[in-house]
């Protein structure tokens, strides 16, 4: 996706000039005449001013080389909170902004004991391209089965996968809650993208995926936690380091409230005695196989996954459609991810009433959309083992399903979402707390 030309957001690459002179044998730091022989020079003020055409790197290429030399960025005054500045220990800070203004910044060198002081005036300025807060693309959509795929949107005889993807930006780009897909049961996945950089600004929560989470009117247990219809999708994030915009860069999972363990659920407890599957699964794989036949039945589509379970999805009266995407012309389908804990439970005993209860934080599709849980703050992504990154941003996003569990009459959890929302630009403030 070409991004539209955005007044307000810049993308930086900050160096400062430091000079290192070759000293006089009495002179600097270290043994008079050793390979250490040098002295700390000056670090010159210096003043960026955003382009208003397109996103802008700025490197000074004088800057020092070297791992003796200790950096330290810093925010001295900013218009707004809507930036963020990343590898603020490192010889080039990375600073975006969500605002125009003048963002004053301190930049300090330190070698040895010497020291030095810059100062950084970076000034974005105001363009007349506004960002939308909306999803602006839709890159890849595939549903595992369930009993809205191929509803959700709804197939036609002959659609390709192209003419699925287009139904789908139909329903979500460009809007709140305009529509809704579903990705059915686990593994079933969209890729989307923004048409700017979303700002992870620190102590915030920067985005919202929307779904259709509610909670429940009617439920038997005392003093439940929060739960009803939360069906929990797994976040991926990607920043377009790249630059050619798409989502062909490296992907950061959202870690959630169960990321490690579902231990510290207000519905742990009670899972556990009930001989639900509490465990949090990397890289779990699940294969689902096409139909024989497309008669109502428990035993409608055989799966597998690499945990050596096996089972049947169940096909219910109220949804008679195919519920393995028709579009594919494979006989079986493989996804792999985060499997999420077991979270739905039949609270009535006796198959009628059961509660799918939500994650504290984290996830797509978890809680209501206005609830302050449904916010997601970028600062929690972490790479393929686990460890917290630093990102000044995101463009693109995946949501999948991450429950592979039935659920009686209801049938299988099956993340939905109907939008998302950048909050920075939609003018939303919510504090990040756990």
């Amino acid at each position: 996706m070409k991004k539209k030309t955005i007044e307000f957001l810049m993308l930086i690459s900050l160096c400062s000039v430091l000079f290192f002179a070759c000293s006089d044998d009495n002179n600097g730091p270290g043994t008079p005449g050793g390979d250490d022989d040098e002295q700390l020079g000056e670090i010159k003020d210096t003043v960026f001013t955003s382009s208003s055409s397109a996103l802008t790197r700025l490197v000074l290429t004088n800057a020092p080389e070297g791992e003796d030399v200790v950096w330290q960025w810093s925010m001295e005054s900013a218009p707004s909170e809507i930036y963020s500045l990343t590898a603020a220990t490192s010889r080039e800070a990375v600073f975006l902004a969500g605002l125009p203004g003048t963002y004053k910044l301190k930049v300090t060198a330190t070698k040895g004991e010497e020291s030095q002081t810059g100062n950084i005036s970076v000034t974005v300025k105001k363009s007349t391209a506004e960002a939308s807060p909306y999803i602006a693309k839709i890159y890849d959509f595939l549903p595992a089965v369930g009993q809205f795929t191929n509803d959700l949107p709804a197939y036609t005889e002959g659609d390709t996968r192209e003419d699925i993807i287009t139904k789908v930006e139909g329903y979500l780009v460009g809007k709140e809650n305009g529509g809704m897909v579903s990705l059915g049961g686990f593994g079933g996945y969209i890729v989307f993208g923004f048409d700017h950089t979303v700002v992870n600004v620190k102590g915030k929560r920067d985005i919202r995926i929307l779904g259709n989470a509610f909670g429940s009117n009617a439920n038997p247990r005392p003093d439940a936690p929060f739960g009803g219809s939360c069906e929990p999708g797994i976040i991926v994030v990607s920043y377009d380091k790249n630059g050619n915009g798409l989502p062909d860069d490296e992907w950061y999972e959202i870690a959630g409230s169960a990321y490690q363990t579902a231990e510290n659920e207000a519905w742990y407890p009670f899972f556990l005695e009930a001989g639900k599957d509490v465990r949090t699964i990397r890289n779990y794989e699940i294969t689902y196989h096409r139909p024989v036949s497309e008669e109502v039945a428990d035993e409608y589509i055989y799966w597998e996954d690499n945990q050596g379970n096996s089972g049947y999805k169940a096909k219910n009266m109220f949804h008679r459609q195919s519920y393995f995407p028709a579009w594919v012309n494979e006989d079986r389908l493989t996804f792999s991810g985060t499997r999420l804990p077991e979270n739905g439970l039949d609270e009535s005993g006796a198959g009628n009433y059961f509660v799918l209860y939500a994650f504290r934080y984290g996830y797509a599709d978890n809680y209501p959309n206005t609830d302050d849980e449904s916010a997601i703050d970028l600062a929690w992504a972490v790479d393929a083992d686990g460890n917290p990154v630093e990102l000044p941003g995101i463009d693109f996003v995946k949501v999948y399903c991450g429950v592979n569990q039935e659920n009686g009459w209801l049938g299988e959890c099956s993340t939905e979402v109907a939008g998302a929302v950048d909050l920075h630009v939609k003018g939303i403030s919510i504090d990040t707390r756990k």
